[in-house]
């Protein structure tokens, strides 16, 4: 810097001279007379008379500054450029260093300590409840099983988490009130393994803990899987954020949600108002736990009462009777229909059905309605409106299902106030990327309208369509579902479509032979619950032959009713179909409720059934 400045004063004598010379040349210039004279011309850069070598010297110096700087910011840009890819050279070459070490110091520990096992390293740590799922069920029974397993088959990789409130795997309900009350292993409430009426056995589990994925390796596993999350329930659903908050306070993101909440057990007013000592003697049966706890119940009591006509009242009434041939046990069923299944079967059908569950071994009292129940002298006493009383060690509940439909407020989903239960399309959806299926749904049927249906079938075939639109298939409901009621192993019965005694019936019966029982149905079939032999088909050519009509025979009291089609109509077209001990033949009647059609004759109809058959 002091160098640049003894530069330029030297300079500055230079400069003063040549500005003095133009300065004085210009003066000339400006202050003519009057008559012109010839002046001599200026010349600033091209020298003048006096010191052209001084203006040589100025420019040669300036020039020469000029291309020193220049060359002086070059070589300084150009060293810097240099400094710097050393600098990022050394950085880089620090990181590599410290990787290296860092693989190699593991490796040189795990060989000097040989006797460590693999397993005894450490894990990767991970959360024991995903974060996300992307295909979400709410609800651990039959529909969201089948759900998954519908995602899965569309969906080969699919991630696919099950919440479910119980400790078990997903399971069937059904062998719970039926089979597995005629097992004769000693052990049938820990294995819960039973015999199909065709002898075979098998395990209530769907699928053994082996098929399914541990939660916390799910967004890890190759290929996806079905994982179960047990003992959790879901409190809280936020539908435009995609999320659901559990007991616990975990929130689980989704892309899909399926909620398959199921239902829980209806009470009786009267036994809700009872106190602690009533309720400790009540069992609402549901669940594995129920059965679990009713069976030995049943070993140990002296009396059980039922309190329900229904599916469930009278096949659980069945079973405790068949049991209590061989003990003391005494087993009463009370209701307030007339008979046994007074709400589906025909009032003369149901009448029947009432004396052959008395058959097996139960005091069935109908007309029965329960006034209040309380806890004396170690019994439970249920007095009913009629003055009767019946004293008993244990209550079972069997009046209904009520929908689970806890998360309809947080997350902003319709119920149906007629049925109950998530009202949703007929493609099962609540909203754009939420689904409903099984006892929860409140579907509208394209044939039949808006229903609600709370049996084993429908669930299956419910969660399996879910799990179809749920990856995009876009598919109404119209297959029809069925279902299904064994009194034992000697009388049964299936059921599709709008079952309701409070509608027109025409019965078309026959005599019954050996083959026409659920054992043979399920020797026939092969399996133990009847719809696992259901198919979307429907029957081809199962064409009504044109004859001329004729009068429906009426069933007379006190007929055996041996095995027959029930028809029920709405408008006179057949909306619900009951074979009574016929099996094997639900693609007919569905076809039929399918056509929709007005017959002018259903005993030509019910030939379609083979039920003339020996």
């Amino acid at each position: 810097m002091l160098k640049c400045r003894a530069f330029w004063q030297k300079l500055a004598p230079l400069t003063r001279s040549s500005s003095t010379l133009c300065g004085k040349s210009t003066t000339r210039v400006l202050k003519c007379e009057s008559s012109v004279r010839t002046m001599q011309k200026a010349r600033m850069s091209s020298g003048l008379p006096r010191g052209s070598g001084d203006n040589i010297l100025y420019f040669v110096f300036v020039g020469g500054a000029f291309l020193g700087g220049g060359a002086y910011a070059y070589n300084l840009l150009k060293g810097d450029k240099q400094r710097y890819q050393d600098r990022i050279s050394e950085i880089t070459s620090r990181k590599n260093k410290e990787r290296v070490l860092a693989e190699v110091e593991p490796a040189e520990k795990h060989a000097a300590e040989p006797s460590k096992a693999p397993e005894d390293s450490p894990a990767v740590s991970r959360p024991e409840i995903p974060p996300h799922a992307p295909y979400l069920l709410i609800g651990g029974g039959t529909a969201s099983f089948a759900a998954a397993r519908s995602i899965r088959a569309r969906d080969p990789g699919a991630r696919v988490l099950i919440i479910s409130e119980e400790s078990s795997l997903p399971y069937m309900r059904p062998p719970l009130s039926k089979e597995l009350w005629f097992s004769d292993d000693p052990n049938v409430t820990d294995t819960l393994q039973f015999k199909q009426w065709n002898g075979k056995e098998r395990s209530i589990y769907f699928q053994p803990q082996s098929f399914y994925v541990k939660p916390q390796d799910l967004p890890e596993v190759e290929n996806g899987g079905v994982a179960v999350l047990n003992g959790k329930k879901v409190l809280y659903m936020d539908v435009r954020g995609n999320k659901v908050t559990l007991d616990d306070g975990t929130e689980i993101s989704y892309d899909k949600c399926l909620i398959a909440t199921g239902g829980s057990p209806r009470n009786l007013h009267a036994i809700e108002r009872a106190g602690e000592d009533v309720k400790k003697r009540t069992t609402l049966f549901r669940k594995i736990d129920d059965f679990k706890s009713l069976e030995k119940i049943s070993r140990e009591a002296k009396s059980i009462t039922i309190i329900g006509g229904g599916f469930l009242g009278s096949e659980l009434a069945c079973a405790l009777g068949r049991r209590a041939k061989d003990s003391s046990l005494e087993v009463n069923q009370m209701f307030p229909e007339r008979g046994n299944m007074g709400k589906v079967l025909p009032e003369y059908l149901s009448n029947w059905t009432t004396e052959k569950v008395r058959r097996e071994g139960v005091n069935v009292m109908p007309e029965a309605l329960v006034k209040s129940v309380s806890y004396q002298d170690d019994k439970v006493e249920i007095k009913l409106k009629d003055g009767r009383v019946v004293r008993t060690d244990h209550i079972v509940a069997a009046v209904g299902l009520e929908p689970s439909v806890e998360l309809a407020k947080s997350a902003g989903l319709e119920v149906d106030s007629d049925f109950g239960g998530f009202r949703v399309n007929a493609e099962l959806q609540a909203r754009s990327n939420i689904w409903v299926a099984g006892d929860a749904a409140c579907f509208y049927d394209i044939k039949l309208g808006r229903r609600r249906v709370e049996h084993h079938d429908h669930a299956v075939v419910s969660g399996r369509l879910a799990g179809e639109n749920m990856t995009g298939a876009n598919k109404p409901y119209w297959h029809q579902s069925m279902f299904w009621s064994d009194l034992g192993p000697d009388v049964g019965y299936e059921a599709i479509g709008i079952v309701d005694s409070s509608l027109p019936t025409v019965g078309v019966f026959a005599k019954a032979t050996a083959k026409d029982t659920p054992k043979a149905a399920t020797e026939e079939s092969g399996t133990g619950i009847r719809s696992e032999s259901e198919t979307e088909a429907v029957a081809s050519g199962a064409t009504v032959p044109a004859k001329v009509p004729s009068i429906p025979k009426v069933p007379e009291q006190g007929e055996d009713y041996g095995k027959g089609v029930i028809f029920y109509l709405r408008d006179k077209v057949v909306v619900g179909i009951i074979l009574w001990n016929v099996f094997n033949r639900m693609p007919i009647a569905r076809k039929i409720i399918k056509d929709g059609e007005e017959h002018a004759d259903l005993n030509e109809v019910a030939k379609l059934f083979n039920i003339h058959e020996d």
